[in-house]
């Protein structure tokens, strides 16, 4: 997904997994640790992009490019994706808020 786009803010990211904001929030923070993402913070939102600027990323990088056409899921990631994109930051946020508030109130 991140291979597509220049950058996504994190509550795309997270809306586009499907997973709960504090797990996406913690692989992300060990990817940009690793020196695989690089991030920026403008205002409340975290955009995260692929650091191209490091060399050996470069065969991961094809790697998994390759991998992703072979696939045929890069046709329905992008389809979900111009979905998600189409909403914006803060309304991704406030439902997965509200989601978050739901799951714990059944637990």
């Amino acid at each position: 997904m991140l291979l597509a786009h220049d950058e996504l803010c994190a509550c795309q990211i997270t809306e586009f997994l499907g997973i709960a904001g504090a797990t996406a929030s913690r692989h992300l923070g060990l990817m940009v640790n690793a020196g695989m993402l690089k991030n920026r913070k403008q205002g409340r939102w975290i955009y995260f992009r692929i650091n191209r600027e490091e060399s050996s990323l470069v065969p991961l990088l094809e790697w998994v490019k390759g991998q992703i056409q072979e696939s045929g899921q890069a046709e329905k990631d992008s389809e979900a994706l111009k979905k998600i994109l189409l909403i914006p930051c803060e309304e991704l946020s406030r439902k997965q808020r509200k989601s978050s508030a739901f799951t714990k109130a059944k637990e």
